[in-house]
């Protein structure tokens, strides 16, 4: 774990009150105790770990910036610190803690029904139920709005028909949120593990994400009740929704990939010993690798709290969103990146958590918005023009 007087330069933790450190601490406590002791394995043998599912429920992971419903309640830079936390020890865990709450539970919460809510999210909260969101489609990543899986009413069910694909915790599931085109326009429904015409399938052979569960969705005159469709919520807004608070957690979560690749290089270069038996670290090259990585990280945390305390005042919009994730995830690949050279031959080694880190990274460079596309919604911003085709 990253020593605070390293990777606190500036002295932003003098911005957090002591409830918000309480929260990091505590999450880095879980951390250090349970995360780090299995991670190794889990990655090498592509298995996630879910017998740490109890213990981040009962921590109040799951869903902790919401309201109600046995849900922590815990500001959004809270939220943000155990996201900051977590993928200190793996970007997979945080990936699948970062979709249960913000792409399960929040929409249950923010769009679901009475019934909807206190049905599935106590049971999200606590662990005892697993989720996951069906949105891209194989032929459809970055055009949401091409899907082809339909839904049709048919009295008091709908039929879905399609895929979907690179689904976090698909096959784990008990209930997947999927958008579906219906006459009436784009739809939410909840999708329970078990029903006939719904089939997952997981997706073998990645390179990164490895403790992570990645699945294919695919649903073949699937009937769900009329009661497990979101009552109003219509369009593209509402997965849209959900992606803005799931990227907002992306964004604090490389925070902890880049501040463990960046102790990991300090302590190595000075501990390490080259040419007449000086540290590495007393090099000036490496020096200003080391001076680069710890500039950026500065600058990334100031932006994430930032833009977490704007969200607490409600004033976060989905545009500075795509600046807060597009630049935090460009500056831990970075840091993983000068990292990995500074270990030299080590850095590809499963010892040194490294080359783990900058694998995840590359899929957490790609997944909820690619670079390109938020580097669109920027422009955009910033010119009035859209450029997306």
């Amino acid at each position: 774990m990253a020593s605070k007087s390293f990777t606190d330069y500036l002295l932003i933790d003098s911005q957090f009150d002591e409830q918000e450190k309480l929260v990091r601490q505590t999450t880095r406590d879980f951390v250090d105790a349970e995360v780090l002791p299995v991670i190794r394995e889990a990655y090498r043998d592509a298995a996630f770990p879910t017998q740490l599912i109890p213990e981040m429920g009962r921590l109040g992971f799951f869903g902790a910036n919401l309201e109600g419903y046995g849900c922590a309640g815990m500001s959004n830079v809270e939220y943000g610190l155990i996201m900051q936390e977590i993928e200190r020890g793996d970007s997979g865990l945080r990936s699948f803690v970062s979709v249960q709450g913000a792409l399960v539970m929040f929409p249950i919460w923010k769009f679901g029904s009475e019934e909807q809510k206190q049905q599935w999210l106590p049971r999200l909260q606590s662990g005892e139920a697993i989720g996951c969101f069906g949105l891209t489609e194989p032929d459809f990543g970055s055009n949401p709005a091409g899907m082809r899986t339909t839904a049709v009413r048919d009295g008091q069910h709908w039929v879905l028909n399609g895929e979907k694909t690179w689904i976090t915790s698909g096959s784990l599931a008990d209930v997947a949120i999927v958008w579906a085109r219906t006459a009436d326009g784009i739809r939410g429904f909840l999708v329970e593990k078990g029903t006939p015409g719904y089939t997952t399938s997981d997706i073998h052979g990645k390179m990164s994400m490895r403790a992570s569960v990645t699945s294919s969705l695919a649903f073949a005159d699937c009937r769900i009740p009329c009661c497990n469709m979101f009552p109003e919520i219509k369009g593209l807004k509402g997965p849209l929704a959900c992606l803005s608070q799931a990227r907002f957690g992306i964004g604090w979560g490389v925070l902890g990939a880049a501040m463990d690749c960046f102790e990991t290089a300090r302590e190595y270069t000075v501990t390490r010993k080259q040419f007449d038996d000086r540290p590495l670290a007393s090099h000036q090259l490496v020096q200003e690798k080391l001076a680069n990585m710890i500039t950026e990280i500065t600058k990334a945390q100031l932006l994430a709290l930032h833009c977490g305390r704007l969200k607490d005042k409600g004033q976060l919009e989905p545009a500075h969103i795509s600046m807060l994730k597009r630049n935090n995830v460009a500056i831990a690949l970075d840091a993983a990146r000068d990292a990995r050279d500074l270990l030299g031959a080590n850095g590809i080694t499963e010892e040194y958590p490294v080359m783990r880190h900058l694998c995840n990274l590359e899929t957490v460079k790609t997944y909820e918005g690619t670079d390109h596309i938020h580097t669109l919604v920027i422009g955009e911003r910033v010119t009035g023009v859209p450029a997306y085709r």
